[in-house]
C-alpha cells in the first residue's frame, strides 16, 4: 500500500496499490500519458489540415494555407510516438505525482506566462506587433530568471523584426507593426 497525502487535511488515505495501477494493464508515466494526448492532438489537427477546402485561386500557389499544420501535426505525431515508444529509464520510481512534488512545481510562473499570452493577444491590435510581441518576449524572458537587460531587449527587438519582416514580406501576410493611433 502507498501513502499519499490528502488534499483537504493532514491525514494519509490508503489507496492500494491495484487502484493506481492494475497488475492486468501496463501502467504509464505522467510524460507518456501527456504524449499520448499529444499524439490524439495531432492526429485531429493533422486530419483538420489535410481535410482543409483550397479557393480555386491556392492550389497552384507555392505553400499553402495548410502546409504548416500538415508538417506541425506530422512532426507532433511523430514525437509524441516517439515518447510512447521509447524504453523507459529503469527505475523504483511508480509515476504518482504527490502532493510534495507538487508544491515544487512553478504554477506562479506558469500562470503568470498564461496571463501574459492572454495580454499579448488582447494588446497584440491596440499597441501593434512590435510593441506587443518585443513586450512579451522580454516580460517572459524576465519572469523565467534572464538579468541581462541589457542583452534580453535587443534579441527581443531583433527577433520581433525579424518574424514581422519575414511574416510581412516573405509570406504577404500583413501584421500592424504599430499602434492603431500611428497609421
Amino acid at each position: 500500500m502507498k501513502l499519499i497525502p490528502s488534499l483537504s487535511s493532514r491525514r494519509f488515505l490508503f489507496i492500494s496499490e491495484a487502484f493506481l495501477a492494475p497488475k492486468t494493464s501496463l501502467p504509464m508515466k505522467l510524460d507518456r500519458w501527456i504524449a499520448l494526448l499529444f499524439l490524439v492532438g495531432s492526429i485531429i489537427y493533422g486530419l483538420a489540415a489535410f481535410r482543409y477546402p483550397l479557393l480555386p485561386f491556392e492550389r497552384n500557389m507555392a505553400f499553402l494555407p495548410n502546409t504548416l499544420p500538415m508538417t506541425l501535426s506530422v512532426i507532433g505525431a511523430l514525437v509524441s510516438a516517439f515518447i510512447l515508444l521509447a524504453p523507459g529509464p529503469s527505475s523504483e520510481d511508480s509515476g504518482v505525482i504527490t502532493v510534495e512534488e507538487v508544491k515544487n512545481f512553478k504554477l506562479g510562473q506558469t500562470l503568470a506566462l498564461v496571463l501574459g499570452m492572454v495580454l499579448y493577444a488582447v494588446l497584440l491590435r491596440p499597441i501593434g506587433f512590435i510593441a506587443a510581441t518585443t513586450l512579451f518576449i522580454a516580460g517572459s524572458g524576465i519572469l523565467l530568471g534572464e538579468r541581462k537587460y541589457w542583452l534580453l531587449l535587443p534579441i527581443a527587438l531583433a527577433a520581433t523584426f525579424l518574424v514581422w519582416y519575414l511574416v510581412q514580406q516573405t509570406l504577404g501576410i500583413f501584421l500592424r507593426p504599430w499602434p492603431v493611433f500611428i497609421n
